[in-house]
């Protein structure tokens, strides 16, 4: 070899993606790549909002076997992070598990009702009490109780500290409240409230309390018994469509889980629900409302859920989380069900109101006002798993969801594609959701080359602030690594450009240097990421 042959197969400026930087501390990635690994907290982040499910998808039976074991390795992957993360700072984990929850910065509970599990199983005495301590905070609704209780059985038995912060849930709050998750919530999971206030023996502190206990253990209903019970017993008693109205006008708190079932069917029924019904409730029923007759276009019932859907201060009070609003609005567009046989027609009234909540539950983003380019890994393994477990929304598609909202705020805002070339995509930021689902599903899938948003700017000489790439940064091809390329950019460009790596899987890999402050990781649907991108991006 001269010289010049050295330095191509040799270089710290310009190396192939299925080699590793010179001198870096690369791994190799999923995809045979090399990409760098995120330490335990950057990955406990990724794992209480992203989770790790397996894709409700139809695939060979031996793709989806292979599909399970992958998630069942990342999701032991990520459990053990969070265990050493517990082992180092215990109270930090019970902090952000709460943060997370709390805020509804995820689209589901459980990853951080797991986590809180752990803590309280396998920590230290400080840990262990911050966790129990923290149990009503997390676990705030029956079903929530019953998850943690399920998952702490792995890590430990029924001691004194478990019993005390069970006990604790239920007298801890009103005894209205309380028996409002006994007649919603009722077993999950092989568990029930029966079964909880057995093993944990709670002294009411209240007569009130003392008669839901006995409700709830012997299915007597006494004098102090809270009124939600009493309403929930005379519901299950009825099986006239009438009655059932009448009952949920005299006690508005009545939900649809405490309607019999055969009733639910009816029209009448849901027309008597909806002005109380809960935020969450609504979204996921819109396709039964609409199948009995209830949502025809231009009636008050749609009018009601149209100014429901709009009501800001409900959404984030309720902590609807964005991503269950697009997994909403794509089953209702499609006009029947994930699974059974229900269909409906869709009503637009409610397919444009359920667009509109998407961007409302994110809050208000601040505008950078500066040149970006918003990228979209449409790769094949973008395709793999699905967010959070949401049927159909894999991270290509909830990646352009993302997009859409800082484009909808930045007005010098770019959308590009790209896998192993750079892929013409037509989004506009004026486009509705099932819109923009439809053309990212059209797109031509391939291998992974996250350095292409970099060299595509720089060949085309565009002027670009910061490069906003949403990948699972399982990157392994091209002759550049993305790191060297913005790197390359901002050397011939003269522009001290930003790169923010949103992930979109809750996996070990970001392709952002860890030692290059503008090189920013976030985390893909934490309802903050928007905010952090504009905060990062305004610097």
């Amino acid at each position: 070899m001269n010289m010049s042959q050295y330095s191509e197969v040799f270089s710290t400026l310009r190396t192939p993606q299925t080699q590793p930087i010179p001198g870096s501390a690369q791994v190799s990635n999923e995809g045979g790549g090399f990409s760098w690994e995120v330490d335990d907290w950057t990955l406990l982040e990724r794992f209480l909002t992203l989770g790790s499910e397996e894709p409700n998808v139809v695939v060979p039976k031996d793709e989806k076997e292979e599909r399970a074991v992958n998630i069942k390795m990342r999701t032991i992957e990520n459990a053990q992070g969070c265990l050493r993360c517990v082992q180092a700072d215990g109270i930090r984990v019970v902090n952000k598990v709460v943060e997370v929850s709390e805020a509804g910065q995820a689209p589901k509970n459980d990853p951080a009702i797991f986590v809180l599990a752990i803590a309280a199983g396998l920590g230290n005495l400080e840990t262990r009490q911050a966790a129990f301590g923290a149990l009503p905070l997390v676990a705030r609704t029956g079903t929530h109780l019953f998850s943690f209780v399920e998952d702490v059985q792995k890590f430990r038995g029924w001691g004194r500290a478990l019993k005390n912060a069970v006990a604790r849930w239920y007298t801890g709050r009103s005894a209205d409240r309380a028996a409002y998750q006994a007649v919603k919530y009722q077993q999950r999971g092989g568990y029930s409230h029966r079964d909880l206030l057995r093993q944990a023996h709670p002294v009411g502190p209240t007569p009130e309390h003392q008669a839901l206990f006995h409700w709830i253990t012997r299915k007597e209903v006494q004098e102090n018994v809270p009124m939600i019970v009493r309403a929930f017993t005379k519901a299950q008693q009825t099986d006239n469509v009438a009655d059932i109205v009448r009952l949920i006008a005299e006690y508005p708190k009545l939900t649809w889980e405490m309607i019999p079932t055969e009733l639910l069917g009816d029209a009448k029924v849901w027309e008597a629900l909806l002005p109380n019904l809960p935020m969450t409730a609504l979204i996921r029923n819109l396709g039964r409302m609409s199948a009995n007759g209830l949502l025809v276009p231009m009636s008050q019932a749609v009018r009601t859920v149209v100014e429901h859907l709009s009501n800001v201060d409900r959404l984030r009070q309720e902590r609807v989380h964005p991503l269950a609003v697009l997994n909403a609005l794509r089953t209702y567009q499609s006009g029947h069900g994930v699974k059974g046989s229900l269909t409906w027609n869709p009503v637009s009234q409610v397919v444009d109101a359920l667009d509109k909540a998407f961007y409302l539950c994110f809050g208000n983003v601040e505008p950078v006002g500066k040149p970006m380019e918003l990228c979209l890994d449409v790769s094949d393994s973008m395709t793999w798993n699905d967010v959070a477990g949401m049927p159909g929304i894999n991270p290509r598609v909830a990646s352009a969801a993302m997009a859409l909202i800082t484009a909808n705020v930045e007005p010098q805002a770019r959308i590009m594609a790209f896998c192993d070339s750079l892929v013409p995509v037509d989004i506009s930021p004026r486009q509705r959701l099932d819109d923009v689902i439809r053309t990212i599903k059209g797109l031509r899938m391939g291998a992974t080359d996250c350095s292409l948003p970099m060299t595509d700017a720089l060949r085309a000489q565009r002027k670009v602030d910061t490069f906003v790439v949403y990948t699972d940064s399982v990157t392994n091809t091209g002759g550049i690594h993305p790191s060297q390329a913005l790197q390359e950019y901002r050397r011939k460009m003269g522009i001290p450009a930003k790169l923010v790596v949103v992930a979109m899987e809750a996996n070990r890999f970001t392709i952002a240097d860890p030692n290059d402050s503008g090189m920013l990781d976030v985390v893909g649907f934490n309802t903050a990421t928007p905010s952090l991108i504009s905060g990062f991006a305004r610097r």
